[in-house]
């Protein structure tokens, strides 16, 4: 070939080289910026490529000025090297291939048959032809293998640079027609720079796109790990939002207090309970050592299993010790992608605080619980002391005064003329006694509760409270109500008597209006009133002097319902106590008689 006939290049040709130079180390200098920002291989690679290229376009500029033709050699044996780098890092990048000693010959191929070409060769398109095939089958190659990344997770910048890599494949196949004869220059310089800024200008968005995914997954994670829910919970939404990530096939939360899998899902899901294994357990070991994510290709096969392209493992923290581990499991490339170090590891840390803050809400719910259930029981000993007092109030003092009266009435048939004004003033103040022991034992434990039912019992509420107080009371309630439990019954009861009371105490109304209403799962008392409203109240936070609405609510929620109050300032005050019904059975307002359902009376009182 060294007796080819040699066609001068114009100074319009090193130009167009010079630039094409400039721009290529450009582009040297952007992928070792990635490199440093996101510590990831390919970045190396994809600048290693650059870099063989950049000194191509050097040996060819040298070759052009001195025509000395060992430039040449080494202009094409850079080629070969340049299309094996460019396909080299397109694998590593799409599917973490791992170099193996036989890629070794086709690193050889370039210098050997390069020096074949140029040395021992005279036909031109014979030393030409299998260079330039080579060169377009591996930047052909390179782009099938974006295009592949392209079909799998659905990249578009992976399909530009795949389809840059075609076009440039194309023009490779013009040098032994054209360029090499003269022809189609500079023109064909400028248009590998088109190639050039094509695939660098994919390779940027590929990095943005990386990101954007994975950030997106990460930021919606961090969303989920903010929740107040229990531990079960936090790993349901980590490992379910793990799954959307590109590729990603499953993912597991090993804990190392118990040396097993706490949580899977996707093809992770029957890990559960389970010891890791093959490169589960090499993963686990490195993050144990190095503290930081590890990601190891290859997935040990088993029966049935066809085996996974990587394993990544990320350590999850609780302070500064690593407690656990978050395994991803994938088809295709690292999860992780050009998430860089420190990020991962600050979601390492996060995920570590929301599974402590999970696991520290488990512990105030089984708290909080454990307090309703003291609570409980506190209102029923209460309201069984109350039923213990009524009843000694009842069927012993009354009786005793009573008795008393009788004595006196029996003393005064027989006392002289001017003692009798004393004892009927004694007769009346125990007369009085007696009505205020009865009305005591009453709102302790109201007979007409247990004697007739609700009903009855929410309106002779109302009777004694318009009677007393001279505020009449609206009591709006069906004709018929489901059949309660004694509890319920009691919760509805005392609820009307506080806020009859509140009324009393604050509200300076001129109305009080009760509803009882039924629809289908529970009965809900309404108490409105138009006074000035009480001041705001919140059931958390309960000082000594609410102590009736906090044992309202607990009643209420020992029976699964509800409590709320609205403090209307000037505009008066709505309590509302709603308790769920389980069955569908009836029995009226005076007496049971199971009916279906009925009409709703409105009785006024006072």
């Amino acid at each position: 070939m060294q007796d080819m006939a040699f066609n001068p290049h114009d100074a319009t040709e090193l130009a167009a080289a010079f630039l094409q130079a400039g721009i290529t180390f450009g582009l040297v200098t952007v992928c070792l910026y990635l490199y440093a920002r996101y510590h990831k291989a390919y970045f190396v690679l994809w600048a290693l490529a650059w870099f063989l290229y950049a000194i191509r376009l050097g040996a060819i500029i040298s070759f052009l000025v001195s025509e000395h033709w060992g430039w040449l050699y080494w202009h094409q044996v850079l080629t070969g090297w340049t299309a094996l780098a460019f396909l080299w890092a397109a694998l590593v990048f799409s599917e973490q291939v791992v170099w193996r000693d036989r890629y070794w010959i086709l690193v050889v191929f370039p210098p050997l048959w390069s020096y074949i070409a140029i040395y021992r060769l005279d036909e031109f398109f014979l030393a030409a032809g299998p260079a330039v095939l080579f060169l377009s089958i591996a930047t052909f190659w390179t782009g099938v293998v974006l295009w592949r990344h392209h079909r799998r997770l659905g990249s578009l910048p992976a399909a530009i640079t795949a389809v840059a890599f075609f076009l440039w494949s194309l023009h490779h196949l013009d040098y032994p027609f054209l360029r090499a004869r003269g022809a189609w220059n500079p023109w064909g310089y400028y248009l590998d720079i088109v190639f050039e800024l094509a695939i660098g200008a994919g390779i940027l968005l590929l990095v943005l796109e990386d990101q954007y995914r994975g950030l997106s997954v990460l930021s919606g994670l961090s969303g989920d790990l903010q929740g107040g829910a229990g531990e079960d919970e936090v790993l349901d939404a980590l490992l379910t939002r793990l799954l959307t990530l590109p590729a990603v096939l499953g993912a597991a939360m090993y804990g190392f207090r118990s040396g097993t899998f706490l949580r899977g899902a996707g093809v992770c899901e029957d890990w559960m309970g389970e010891d890791p294994a093959g490169s589960a357990e090499v993963a686990i070991a490195r993050v144990v050592e190095s503290g930081e994510p590890e990601v190891l290709r290859g997935w040990p096969g088993s029966a049935g299993d066809p085996g996974h392209a990587y394993t990544a493992a990320l350590p999850i923290f609780r302070g500064d010790s690593i407690q656990g581990a978050l395994l991803v499991v994938g088809s295709s490339r690292d999860p992780f992608a050009v998430l860089d170090t420190p990020f991962l590891l600050a979601l390492g840390h996060q995920v570590g605080a929301a599974l402590a803050n999970a696991d520290m809400y488990q512990k105030l719910e089984d708290r909080k619980a454990e307090l309703e259930r003291l609570a409980t029981r506190m209102v029923h000993h209460q309201e069984e002391e109350r039923r213990r007092l009524s009843r000694e109030l009842h069927d012993e003092s009354a009786q005793v005064f009573a008795a008393v009266k009788l004595q006196l009435g029996m003393a005064r048939e027989t006392a002289a003329v001017e003692q009798r004004p004393v004892l009927d003033r004694a007769m009346d103040l125990v007369g009085s006694g007696i009505r205020s022991i009865r009305a005591v034992a009453r709102n302790l434990r109201p007979s007409l509760l247990d004697d007739l039912g609700l009903l009855p019992a929410l309106r002779a509420l109302g009777g004694d409270f318009a009677g007393k107080m001279g505020i009449p009371v609206t009591i709006n309630a069906p004709e018929a109500i489901p059949a309660l439990s004694a509890a319920a019954e009691l919760a509805l009861f005392r609820a009307l008597q506080e806020a009859l009371s509140n009324v009393a105490r604050h509200s300076e109304a001129s109305a009080v209006e009760v509803d009882l209403s039924y629809d289908g799962a529970g009965l809900t008392l309404t108490v409105r009133d138009d006074g000035q409203g009480p001041p705001e109240v919140d059931f958390d936070t309960l000082a000594d002097g609410r102590m009736g609405l906090a044992g309202m609510r607990e009643r209420a929620l020992a029976l699964g319902g509800s409590v709320e109050l609205e403090a209307r300032v000037q505009e008066g005050t709505l309590l509302r106590v709603r308790i769920p019904v389980p069955d569908s059975d009836y029995r009226s307002g005076s007496e049971p008689d199971g009916s279906p359902g009925g009409v709703d009376q409105q009785e006024t009182i006072g």
